[in-house]
């Protein structure tokens, strides 16, 4: 039996503003409605729950898991500011409070793509780094790309360089399935070519013009992918991020529908 667990990521509750900020309880709710197993908030989502006790029996309430937590950072410099060190200790100090969770780091993307090769080298820098901490604690490290313009790791050449530049002893990868064909790259390709440092992937889906669509409406190949990571072992999360514009009104209802795309689509395939 397949150990791989499908999760849902707060990103679908961004996309209407900051109106859900702090309302991880309702989202939880929804998710569990849903028929997701866990959850990846990104940070800024936790309100409260910032409190380890209180995610906890928050958790305990939705029977969901915290399989992710998501931190964004710009890291612009070789090494990480004051600010960027003490943000990221305090959430390494919180995951030492739940041993299972990916630490999953994510640049925030810049306005172009200037200086391309010395921030590619901070960014490795910072994340190699602050990884290098959290592996000391126990925890779990892995690096999510991304692909609007400024991204600085958007297409293969980039992916190349971020794959090899990022410390496998220390961290993994997230492949993105929507922001790979976003940077004009086949997903499956790429999570074959840099399977072996996978430990966790997001699903979104996307119509052959770049437009984000509801999971299972465009057109990438989420059988193939998903049927690909089962039978290569892959063990750990599916993390579902629904960037659809229909989320900018109704995030719930799209995972709602999103839950019903993984019963009838995904999970009979793992």
């Amino acid at each position: 039996m397949s150990k791989i667990k499908i999760g849902c990521e707060t990103y679908t509750w961004q996309m209407p503003g900051e109106q859900y900020k702090g309302k991880l309880d309702h989202i939880m709710g929804i998710c569990a409605q849903a028929g997701f197993q866990g959850i990846e908030p990104e940070t800024s989502f936790l309100g409260d729950l910032v409190d380890p006790v209180l995610m906890k029996e928050t958790l305990d309430k939705h029977q969901l898991e915290l399989a992710v937590i998501a931190y964004v950072e710009d890291w612009l410099h070789p090494k990480e500011t004051a600010e960027e060190r003490a943000r990221a200790d305090q959430w390494i100090q919180y995951l030492q409070h739940f041993p299972d969770c990916l630490f999953v780091m994510v640049q925030m993307p810049g306005a172009d793509r200037s200086n391309l090769e010395e921030r590619q080298k901070n960014m490795l820098s910072c994340v190699n780094e602050i990884s290098r901490r959290a592996n000391g604690h126990g925890i779990t490290c892995s690096y999510h790309p991304n692909s609007p313009s400024g991204s600085v790791f958007r297409t293969e050449d980039d992916y190349e360089i971020l794959l090899n530049g990022l410390d496998e002893k220390l961290i993994g990868y997230t492949p993105d399935v929507g922001h790979i064909a976003k940077g004009g790259m086949d997903p499956l390709k790429i999570i074959q070519q840099y399977r072996s440092t996978v430990n966790c992937v997001h699903y979104k889906d996307m119509y052959h013009d770049g437009r984000w669509a509801l999971m299972g409406e465009g057109d990438l190949d989420f059988g193939a992918i998903t049927t690909y990571l089962k039978d290569s072992g892959f063990e750990g999360w599916i993390i579902m991020e629904d960037e659809c514009d229909q989320a900018i009104t109704d995030p719930d209802g799209v995972t709602l529908q999103d839950g019903v795309y993984i019963e009838e689509v995904l999970r009979p395939l793992i």
